[in-house]
């Protein structure tokens, strides 16, 4: 007699990458989305049944029933302040209990230190028992950097774990208000397979952690890579699983840092936060502009300010240009903090709109400074403006602020948040702005003390700076 004939499907066999999570058709030697070697492996996929679909789509009583939306209480979702000035003006006033937060950024920025102070502000302000969970580095070493910067407290906790039960465990007993996991890579699931760092497992972790920070009211900060493109490490689901994803990014040979919100559910998501990195740890800097600005008493060749947009914050900043001997063949053009593409366009437009100026067989260098990147295309005028008065060797107005785009005919178009950018200028003791047509009059009256001159192209901007250099400074400017 024949046997039974088993009903049960057979599990059909798919792929799967372990670093991005892309599911090629067949297997591939190298992921097609992500481009790694050797990361794709075969994985069993599960048939779903008439059976199991029926039985997935059948209705169940609510634990609680839906009620109309203003008998809600918004109390449980107020967001409480973590300490950290800048750390909250990026969340949106502070965090929201059951917030999960994706901190990312490349090694050795200072994201545990910045989170070991956070947790340290947060037990010292009251907010309940903190509890860091590091799965890269000892308890032993935690505790140097926690000595070093001043975050010792009796209600900071302290836990050196790479398991997920056992990190569970430890929120049993500590009962925190808030959990720092460092970071979410290094932690792996008994359930779920693969290796740690890998997709299933990141996904399995920030998943497991997502449900119990909603279900106590638990605040997370979860410490997460970046690859070598800059961007969060693991798969794309892993930023919808969370609430909220910052970027925390700076130069290690300068001390400034930058936080950089690219998702936020309670707040802003264009927020950008500045801190300081020194040897005692890491600082607010509520007023950053002095960090990117050399102020010179007379007009310097070279040089001109003016005001970037990092996210909704106005941010003076000085471009240098430096116009080298000339060179047969392709000369260097040697760019720091700016858009090459860009600095490329506006060497062209100079060139065109002064043709005495020779800048295509010229070594270029320009630069922003402090260590900040001006990607916007508002930071246009000032290079151009830049680049014109060191081939002249034509000293800029040290007192002179530059905003606007250039186009490729010497046009300069509109840029936004003018009226934000000119109260920064005036703030800081600038008295003379060019702006692009129609700006000042959007702007209403100028700041009080700057005197606002809109330009049309590029060959007024530079007669302007050209005039207003001749001008000798006021006696307070001198003094």
């Amino acid at each position: 007699m024949a046997a039974a004939k088993s009903t049960r499907p057979n599990p059909r066999v798919g792929y799967q990458c372990d670093v991005c999570g892309h599911q090629p058709a067949k297997w591939v030697g190298r992921c097609p989305e992500c481009g790694e070697w050797g990361s794709v492996a075969e994985r069993a996929q599960p048939v779903a049944t008439a059976a199991g679909v029926g039985r997935a789509l059948a209705a169940r009583a609510p634990a609680q029933p839906a009620r109309p939306i203003a008998t809600y209480s918004v109390a449980p979702a107020r967001a409480r302040p973590t300490g950290v000035g800048e750390l909250d003006r990026v969340l949106g006033g502070g965090l929201v209990p059951g917030t999960v937060v994706l901190l990312a950024g490349e090694p050795g920025v200072g994201k545990s230190t910045l989170l070991l102070d956070v947790a340290q502000q947060w037990a010292a302000s009251g907010g309940g028992p903190a509890l860091v969970v590091s799965g890269e580095e000892s308890a032993g070493q935690v505790r140097l950097r926690a000595e070093r910067i001043g975050a010792l407290h009796d209600q900071l906790y302290l836990a050196a774990e790479t398991d997920l039960a056992t990190v569970l465990g430890q929120l049993d007993a500590v009962k925190p208000g808030l959990l720092v996991l460092d970071s979410v890579q290094t932690v792996s699931s008994p359930g779920a397979d693969g290796v740690p760092g890998g997709v299933t497992q990141v996904r399995a972790v920030t998943a497991a952690l997502v449900a119990v920070a909603k279900e106590r009211g638990l605040s997370v900060f979860l410490v997460g890579h970046v690859t070598k493109d800059g961007n969060v490490a693991g798969p794309r689901v892993l930023e919808h699983l969370v609430d909220v994803v910052l970027h925390f990014e700076g130069d290690k040979h300068a001390s400034l840092r930058m936080v950089r919100g690219l998702k936020n559910r309670f707040g802003p998501a264009d927020e950008v936060g500045c801190f300081e990195m020194h040897e005692r740890g890491i600082t607010s800097l509520p007023d950053p502009s002095g960090l990117f600005l050399n102020r010179h008493q007379d007009p310097v060749p070279g040089t001109c300010v003016t005001v970037a947009m990092e996210g909704r914050r106005a941010l003076v900043t000085e471009v240098q240009a430096l116009i080298g001997a000339a060179m047969p063949g392709s000369p260097r053009r040697t760019v720091s903090g700016l858009d090459p593409a860009r600095l490329a366009m506006v060497l062209a437009v100079v060139q065109r709109c002064r043709p005495q100026i020779r800048l295509h067989d010229h070594e270029v260098f320009a630069a922003t400074v402090g260590g900040i990147r001006v990607l916007e295309p508002a930071a246009d005028l000032a290079c151009a403006l830049a680049v014109a008065s060191s081939a002249l060797n034509l000293g800029i107005a040290a007192d002179l602020v530059a905003i606007g785009e250039v186009g490729l005919t010497g046009e300069v178009r509109p840029v936004g948040a003018v009226p934000r950018r000119l109260a920064e200028a005036a703030r800081l003791g600038f008295r003379f702005a060019l702006v692009p047509p129609g700006a000042g009059a959007a702007a209403g009256s100028a700041p009080e003390g700057m005197r606002v001159r809109e330009v049309s192209d590029l060959t007024r901007a530079l007669q302007f700076a050209a005039t207003l250099s001749a001008e000798p400074a006021p006696a307070a400017a001198q003094s």
